[in-house]
């Protein structure tokens, strides 16, 4: 009779045991420095409009017809205070091309915000609130120790919705996701409801610790959603705040994929996945951490490699002077060798052209590379590219200058192929060449 007078009995409405969860602890605490993000941006359309988002038509009347009147595109997103100094980490994705930036709190107030620095090969972006305003803010905690099944809060600007709180649990670890331009990868996965508006705000751990800025939604389903690590986003943070951009580094290495072919003549495990290091560069850090041609590179800071691609696009996350491990196969047995990433020296752009592309460039006053010359046989001669011509873009990145070069120039690292614009005369072509 008792058991059943206490389950019937009504709870108390000021039992703390009932509702304050761990939950509302959590966004109590993290809420007030979740900020939404709106931006502005100026658009140019062809005079005939667009054809359904064929990227084919509009690329045609883009590059042949005058545009019009740019118009003025808001879209809408969210961020997290991380310092006492109004430093705001969102994604990358949702201030690009920003022509005006402004971020609003949990208690009302509005600011203009300023871009510190953007890096979109992680998706990650740093403003700063145009105030000098006390802002509430939280630290950054960490993702290594999170757990599949462990469960994480959303907080965010989902349809414009603001300070909408979801929860959910971690799915998986280490996910990767594909898009039309790149491929990243580390992405933590979660059911905790992410929808457009949600991209750069915090995830949660039951602590109210900030351990992901939540990034996509995958279009296909339902109830999943992807966040990056904050361990990732810390380092990225760090360079964009003292430097304003993330710096490309290198380790030396080249790679080709490792077929199946390879694995038999080289006598290795016939399930073995990794990427064949094919020359170690001099001066490097893999040359000096003694490196081999022939070694077979099978990890890169613990995350398993696949294809010679996809060594490059983990590096990506790694920043300049990190040390990271390599696990690869040599002689049969497996060895890990600790390195010591670093900037990308100037000469290794201007051999990684050459070898690739098969092109000796020089940059023109107002963007764009004239080539001065063409190597012999190359697949860029065999398309029929000649000194003279203005090389405008490479795989859908403008050569606006020598840093969009060097950029556009790592990327082919791993890659097979590459899409080329380039103008002859008053002609503009688009040209897929292999590479080399």
């Amino acid at each position: 009779m008792l058991v059943a007078f206490l389950l019937a009995a009504p709870a108390s409405s000021d039992d703390p045991f009932l509702r304050h969860t761990v939950t509302v602890r959590a966004v109590k605490s993290v809420g007030p420095a979740v900020v939404n993000i709106t931006t502005e941006r100026l658009v140019r359309g062809s005079p005939f409009g667009h054809f359904g988002g064929d990227p084919f038509f509009d690329r045609f009347f883009r590059d042949f017809f005058e545009p019009r009147l740019p118009q003025k595109v808001q879209s809408l997103g969210s961020g997290v205070v991380i310092n006492e100094i109004g430093h705001i980490l969102t994604n990358e994705h949702v201030v690009a091309r920003a022509s005006r930036i402004r971020v609003a709190l949990a208690d009302g107030r509005e600011f203009e915000a300023e871009l510190i620095g953007a890096d979109a090969n992680n998706d990650i972006a740093v403003l700063r609130a145009r105030t000098e305003e006390k802002l509430p803010w939280v630290e950054m905690g960490t993702s290594g120790d999170l757990m599949v099944g462990e469960s994480v809060i959303a907080i965010g600007n989902p349809f414009g919705l603001s300070n909408t709180v979801t929860t959910g649990v971690i799915s998986a670890l280490d996910r990767s996701i594909r898009t039309e331009q790149s491929t990243y990868h580390g992405f933590l996965q979660t059911d905790a409801s992410i929808n457009p508006g949600n991209s750069g705000g915090p995830l949660l751990n039951a602590h109210g610790h900030l351990v992901a800025i939540n990034t996509a939604v995958y279009q296909s389903g339902q109830g999943i959603g992807f966040a990056i690590p904050i361990d990732t986003a810390a380092r990225i943070v760090k360079e964009l705040i003292e430097e304003g951009e993330v710096s490309p580094v290198w380790l030396g290495i080249d790679f080709q994929d490792l077929t199946p072919e390879l694995v038999a003549a080289l006598g290795l495990p016939p399930d073995l996945q990794g990427a064949l290091v094919n020359q170690v560069r001099d001066k490097s850090p893999a040359g000096r951490a003694g490196i081999h041609r022939g070694d077979v590179v099978t990890k890169l800071g613990g995350r398993p490699i696949t294809t010679a691609r996809n060594f490059f696009e983990r590096l990506d996350s790694v920043v300049e002077d990190q040390e990271i491990a390599i696990l690869l196969m040599r002689d049969g047995h497996e060895r890990t060798i600790a390195l010591v990433a670093e900037e990308v020296p100037a000469p290794v752009i201007d051999a990684l052209v050459r070898e690739r592309l098969g092109l000796e460039l020089e940059a023109k006053a107002g963007g764009g590379f004239t080539v001065r010359s063409v190597r012999a046989g190359s697949s860029a001669a065999r398309t029929g590219l000649q000194a003279g011509d203005l090389l405008l873009a490479i795989n859908g990145r403008p050569l606006e200058d020598e840093n969009a070069l060097r950029r556009s120039a790592l990327d082919l690292r791993g890659r097979s192929r590459a899409l080329i614009v380039v103008q002859r005369g008053a002609g503009r072509y688009h040209v897929t060449i292999a590479l080399a």
